[in-house]
């Protein structure tokens, strides 16, 4: 028996129904009843051609224009890409030139991301862009409608569009839920019929080695468009009681800057606890998964409201804001990663007119994700600065 939608073929998460007198899969079963060895039928979706062109705020700058055409190159010979880009650096605006030319061919185009907050985002910043098209978001709470030229949608949601997409465009592939998650890859892998763009900022091991592999090509981008390096964060690593210590005493040289803060932590627990012992000199507000009113705060947080944010992992990545400072407490605790502690460091510096900041890691030792997001940062600045000198030269008269 296998499941044509997971690809599930253990028995144990088949379960067999005596009035229909078939098995059906258990592994896949929140997405609707499939029985073994039943075809995944495609569903048919509108398609158009549709002459469009987007519109940025800020023209791409010559190291995005490069990377755009190397995707479009790439793209021309029917190769995949990973797109490897700083936080910050531009990622949704480096795969717009490929939905135009999708578009415009009548393919059918769509845009998967790990979290709900961030598909409302993209689906804003992707309708100001595209102003002739119908841009759709499908996730929680916006269902209703499905279809449009262009889709974007959680991954979990691409259990509606098998044999869809001509184009997909997958961001957030290192975040939870699809990181790992055998279940949402095979999902999205079916609901592809043609390429694919994978954007991230810390891709893994399986995924560089399929470029080395040549099955993938990719595109790397780590500077950011106001042109300043990434922040490398603050080490710090002692005894919890003195890394609440070392929070205070960056939270009140920040309040006095008025320069606002988030503050990661690794549980909803931690989160609370901190807010009622620091809210007596800093205004805080604990911000989680569990939180009423997610754009309500985070609108207040904007409008410095709000000193900072006692935060779990939930704003590690899908969100801006203008001349923010991170701390991490107990960042050596296992829900921080890598790919989650480069995520947060990212959050800094995002801003042209504030393109600098703080980032400060405390921890009770400084474990292997720790020393491997430090090195990781550093390697790209390092590109960056590679880069930089080898423009220099290319500039310079002979002598």
């Amino acid at each position: 028996m296998e499941c044509q939608r997971c690809g599930n073929r253990d028995p144990d998460w088949f379960a067999y129904d005596p009035f229909h007198n078939n098995d059906y899969c258990r592994k896949c079963i929140a997405f609707g009843r499939m029985n073994a060895d039943e075809p995944l039928k495609s569903v048919r979706y509108s398609s158009r051609r549709v002459d469009t062109s987007y519109q940025l705020k800020y023209p791409l700058t010559p190291a995005q224009q490069k990377a755009v055409a190397a995707i479009a190159d790439y793209r021309k010979q029917g190769k995949d890409v990973l797109i490897y880009a700083a936080c910050g650096a531009g990622k949704t605006e480096l795969v717009m030139d490929s939905i135009q030319r999708a578009l415009r061919e009548g393919k059918k185009v769509g845009f998967a991301i790990s979290r709900r907050q961030v598909v409302l985002e993209i689906c804003d910043r992707m309708a100001q862009a595209f102003p002739q098209i119908t841009v759709v978001a499908v996730c929680e709470g916006h269902t209703q409608v499905v279809d449009g030229d262009l889709i974007i949608c959680t991954m979990h949601q691409l259990y509606r569009y098998p044999h869809t997409f001509d184009l997909l465009i997958m961001d957030e592939i290192d975040a939870f839920p699809y990181r790992g998650n055998t279940l949402l890859e095979t999902i999205a892998r079916h609901s592809c019929k043609g390429q694919r763009l994978y954007l991230t900022a810390t891709p893994d091991e399986a995924m560089l080695d399929e470029v080395k592999q040549g099955k993938l090509a990719m595109v790397e981008l780590f500077q950011r468009p106001h042109g300043y390096p990434l922040v490398v964060p603050r080490i710090i690593h002692t005894l919890p009681f003195f890394q609440l210590w070392y929070c205070a005493r960056f939270l009140l040289h920040r309040k006095k800057a008025q320069i606002p803060v988030l503050v990661f932590v690794p549980t909803i627990r931690d989160a609370h606890r901190c807010h009622r012992l620091f809210q007596w000199f800093v205004r805080s507000y604990p911000f989680t998964s569990q939180s009423e009113d997610k754009e309500k705060i985070i609108a207040d947080f904007h409008d410095k409201r709000y000193d900072c944010l006692f935060t779990t992992t939930i704003l590690e990545r899908g969100i801006t804001i203008h001349g923010v400072d991170v701390a991490v407490l107990h960042c050596d605790h296992t829900v921080f990663n890598e790919a989650s502690l480069i995520q947060i460091i990212g959050r800094v510096g995002r801003s042209a007119a504030m393109p600098t900041g703080t980032g400060l890691f405390l921890c009770q030792r400084v474990n292997r994700d720790i020393k491997r997001c430090v090195r990781a940062i550093r390697k790209m600045n390092e590109s960056l600065i590679r880069e930089s000198t080898v423009k220099l030269h290319e500039t310079m008269p002979n002598m």
